[in-house]
Parts: C-alpha cells; sequence; structure tokens
C-alpha cells in the first residue's frame, strides 16, 4: 500500500515504456526517410535551377558583347549547355538543347533551352521528374 491507503503494484509497467520506444523510433525513421526522399528530389531540382542560372549567362553573351570573344555558334552554344550540364550533374544530348536567334547581328538575343527527364531512385521504386530550365526571364 502507498500513502493514500492504495494498493500498488511493484512490477513497473513494461509493455508501455516499450512500445512507447518502438513509435519513437518508427517515427524517426519514417523522419529520416522523408528527409532522404526530399534531399534526392530537391537536389534534381536545385541542379535545373543551377543550370537556368549557367544558361542565362551563356546567353547573356557578355564577352561578345564587349569585343573580347568572337560570336558564337548554335553548336558552341549547344556544347557549352552540355558542358554546363555534366557540371551539375545532368546528361544531355544536342537534341535536348534549343537555341534561338533573335535581334540584329549588332545585337543579337539568344534563348537557350534544355529539355530533359531525371530519374531518382527510392528504396526500390523509381520516380521520372521533367525539367525544361531555359535562359528566358
Amino acid at each position: 500500500m502507498d500513502q493514500r491507503g492504495v494498493l500498488s503494484s511493484s512490477k513497473p509497467n513494461y509493455p508501455v515504456v516499450v512500445m512507447g520506444k518502438v513509435k519513437l523510433i518508427l517515427a524517426l525513421a519514417v523522419l529520416a526517410l522523408a528527409g532522404f526522399a526530399g534531399w534526392r528530389i530537391g537536389s534534381c531540382g536545385l541542379a535545373s535551377i543551377e543550370l537556368r542560372e549557367d544558361m542565362r549567362d551563356l546567353a547573356a553573351q557578355v564577352g561578345t558583347r564587349i569585343g573580347l570573344t568572337p560570336q558564337s555558334t548554335d553548336e558552341d552554344f549547344r556544347r557549352a549547355v552540355i558542358r554546363k550540364a555534366e557540371e551539375h550533374e545532368i546528361q544531355l544530348e544536342p537534341e535536348q538543347v534549343t537555341v534561338q536567334r533573335t535581334g540584329t547581328d549588332e545585337a543579337p538575343i539568344i534563348y537557350l533551352a534544355a529539355d530533359y527527364k531525371a530519374r531518382v531512385k527510392l528504396l526500390g521504386f523509381s520516380f521520372t521528374f521533367h525539367f525544361t530550365p531555359s535562359s528566358a526571364r
């Protein structure tokens, strides 16, 4: 009996403690899985954003505008976009890169775009995401 005169069990309540720990471990496992999935998917999206910024820099043709480099051909732009994509671990083929020219010879406007799919594998499942970064603002 305790001080209030109520019979109390001398055995601790082990099943409740064990179930609490199991729930905590499961919750942490789900949280870790969600974090891992977010990381994998987010890294694909971030690579696409970085490629878009690189494409904007290429299309601006800063060196050409100030006379440091000659004007690039469409193939030069395609190769440059593919090279930048490889820096971000994105695999592109020349057919996936679009180069369009408008404006005048003195003030050309270059539009660059890419169209690709990235596959993300998570615990035996595979998801495909479609990205279309471009130099357009």
